[in-house]
Order: structure tokens, then C-alpha cells, then sequence
């Protein structure tokens, strides 16, 4: 038996995730949730769900988070980390919170909180702080006690994220074939957020043009390049660009889109793309409807051979990489050196988000930061 790995003050490691739908009966009920507040109506949703309904209205990523749940329970047990894992979601079943009402039944006090989003951005970081509070708001009013919740660092540069990514570029590389495989182009993708989310991501110091969320992207990307030109010996020209754009038109939003860059590339004689989702962790719909249906179609329109790199989803080296980061919060929470292991320039990120760190235009309270009312 491996000996026993310490998570103390911990006791619990909530994975936090976006949540979809399960059946053609769910698509509607599950786009109502993501897009509460905002009015739009049911024939809208039907309309917006078609890539829900190409799939059988089955999303990907619920599937996908249970393979990473599994994945973390072998991890954990081969190496003797006893922590009970859970899994909430922000927009359907398991909704956050009613897991967090099963925690408080199980009696946890102090739970990690590991986000499938690997960047700073107010979406994929402080929108699933406000979902935690609101969720402790409720388990307030209902007299419950309250656990402390922290949430996990940005993993984006973590050798155990970036690995498996460099193994999915030279995997890709080498599929395609042979008389274009040095002359490949790779493109980088991730989600297009507005341009004002962007420039406002990360800690204020790191405010700007593109801000934390670009800054990172950009970081990965270079690790990536860097190691695929070390094992094969080619220097493949990069680019980052964006796809799932969802915003009103007339907002700008990060650009350039997948489809146009590939047309771009196509006119400048590139003989084949590598399309890299490094801002994805798994291959939920983003990935398989933006990436594997309609920029796949377009290539094919083009007559552009590209290849789709693989995510990270279950890979075992990023089980290991969030068992690597819950001890290193739990050694820095009970006072204990540690040293953060990251990759690239920017170092390893903060462990608790400060004020003002990806603003929302209206704000909400936030658990697990400096500003959380929950601390």
C-alpha cells in the first residue's frame, strides 16, 4: 500500500463543472438555465440547441466528467490520497447546489473546489465563484452550516495540463500525411470571450489588452511550439485563435474565428492545419460541434488537410497534476513550504483570486477570494 498523502485541512474535492443536457428533452430546460435573466425566448433556444439536437441532444462533457472522476478516484487510491471527490454542475444535473448539501450531510468542512475551466476569465473562473456563493446563500437560508470552500489555482501551465497536450500536437502532426507534414500550420484555439472580458482578466495588475486570459493562452501555446520543434526538429508556425463566439454582433469580441484563419491560411499556401484546443479540458460540444463538425467542414470546403489535436480529459498525468495541486494548497494552507510547479514564463499562478480580479459588469458576491462574504 502507498503511504498516506496528507490533504489536511481538507476533507472533500468538489469538481466544479458547466453542466448538459442528456437527451433531446433536456436541450431546452438546460439552455434556459444558461441563459437565465436574459429574455430570450424558447423558439431562440431551439434554434441555438441544433448542435445539442446533431448529437442526439446529448452534450459530451457530463460523460467526459465522469471519466475524469474516475480517473481522479485510481489516482487517488494508487498513491494513498484518501479525499472524497464530488460533482456539481452550474447548469444541470448534479446541480452545485444540491452537492453541496450532500457535503454538509457528510459532515465536510474544508472542500477544494477544481474548476474544468484552466484559465483566468470572468466566465471560466470568478462566474463559477458567484454559482458558490449563490449555492452557500442557499444552504444559508436554510440554516445549514456552512464548509469553507477554496478553489484550486489556474492550472494552465502545470506540466500535467500542458504534456498531454505537446503529445496531442505530434500526434496529429504525424497523422497527417507525409509530403505536408513539415510545411503544417498549428492553430490554437480557444473560446472567444468580448474583448472588455478579456482585457479585465486576471489580478488588476495584469489588466490590459487581453489581459490574463490572452497573456496565458499565449504562454501555453509557446510551450507547445517550443516542445514540438524540440522532438521533431520542424519549427511549424503558430497562431492563436478563437471559435464559439455567442455575443450580439455588434460587441467586439477576440478574433481571429477558426473557420476565417483557416480560409487566411488556405490563401497563403499553407498545405495543412493542426487546429490545437488548448483552452478546452475535455472534448465537450465547443469541441466536437466547433472544431470537429463545421471548421473540419470548412477545411474540407477548401481542400485544406487538417488534423484535431486531442484535450486532456481523463489522461492520467491530469489526475496526477490535481492531486499534485490539492497538496500543494494543503501544504500552504497548514503553513508549510511548497513549491508551485509550473511551466513557461508566467510562473505558477495565485491561489486566492484578489479584488478586482475578472470583474463582472453587474457585481455579485464571490466565494473563495478576497472579497468572498463567505471566508
Amino acid at each position: 500500500m502507498p503511504d498516506a498523502l496528507d490533504a489536511t485541512p481538507y476533507d472533500a474535492l468538489l469538481l466544479l463543472s458547466f453542466g448538459g443536457p442528456e437527451g433531446p428533452d433536456d436541450v431546452v430546460p438546460f439552455l434556459e438555465n444558461v441563459t437565465r435573466g436574459r429574455g430570450i425566448p424558447k423558439e431562440r433556444l431551439k434554434e441555438v440547441g441544433r448542435h445539442y439536437f446533431l448529437f442526439g441532444g446529448v452534450s459530451p462533457i457530463n460523460d467526459q466528467n465522469r471519466a475524469v472522476l474516475a480517473a481522479l478516484h485510481k489516482d487517488f487510491a494508487e498513491h494513498g490520497l484518501d479525499l472524497p471527490v464530488y460533482w456539481g454542475n452550474r447548469n444541470w444535473a448534479p446541480y452545485l447546489t444540491d452537492t453541496l448539501r450532500e457535503l454538509v450531510a457528510d459532515g465536510r468542512r474544508r472542500v477544494l473546489v477544481l474548476a474544468t475551466s484552466a484559465y483566468a476569465s470572468y466566465s471560466g473562473c470568478r462566474q463559477y465563484r458567484e454559482n458558490l456563493a449563490d449555492a452557500l446563500a442557499t444552504l444559508q437560508a436554510e440554516g445549514l452550516d456552512l464548509p469553507r470552500i477554496d478553489k484550486l489555482r489556474h492550472y494552465f501551465n502545470h506540466p500535467g495540463f500542458v504534456e498531454p497536450m505537446i503529445d496531442g500536437v505530434l500526434e496529429s502532426l504525424a497523422d497527417l500525411p507525409e509530403d505536408v507534414r513539415d510545411g503544417a500550420h498549428i492553430a490554437f484555439t480557444t473560446h472567444s470571450i468580448p474583448t472588455s472580458a478579456a482585457d479585465t482578466s486576471g489580478p488588476v495588475p495584469a489588466h490590459g489588452e487581453g489581459g490574463a486570459y490572452v497573456e496565458q493562452h499565449l504562454d501555453v501555446a509557446q510551450l507547445i511550439a517550443d516542445a514540438v520543434r524540440e522532438r521533431t526538429g520542424v519549427d511549424h508556425p503558430w497562431r492563436l485563435v478563437y471559435q464559439s463566439r455567442s455575443g450580439a454582433p455588434h460587441i467586439p469580441w477576440l478574433e481571429p474565428d477558426i473557420c476565417d484563419h483557416l480560409e487566411e491560411r488556405h490563401a497563403a499556401g499553407v498545405p495543412a492545419v493542426v487546429m490545437a484546443p488548448i483552452g478546452f479540458v475535455s472534448d465537450h460540444m465547443e469541441v466536437r460541434y466547433d472544431l470537429d463538425t463545421e471548421a473540419t467542414a470548412k477545411a474540407q470546403e477548401l481542400g485544406l488537410p487538417v488534423r484535431r489535436s486531442a484535450t486532456v480529459g481523463a489522461d492520467p498525468r491530469f489526475a496526477a497534476a490535481i492531486r499534485e495541486l490539492i497538496l500543494e494548497r494543503a501544504a500552504a494552507e497548514s503553513g508549510r513550504a511548497v513549491t508551485p510547479c509550473a511551466l513557461g514564463a508566467l510562473g505558477a499562478s495565485h491561489d486566492v483570486c484578489s479584488v478586482g480580479c475578472c470583474p463582472a459588469r453587474a457585481p455579485k458576491p464571490a466565494a473563495a477570494g478576497a472579497d468572498s462574504p463567505y471566508a
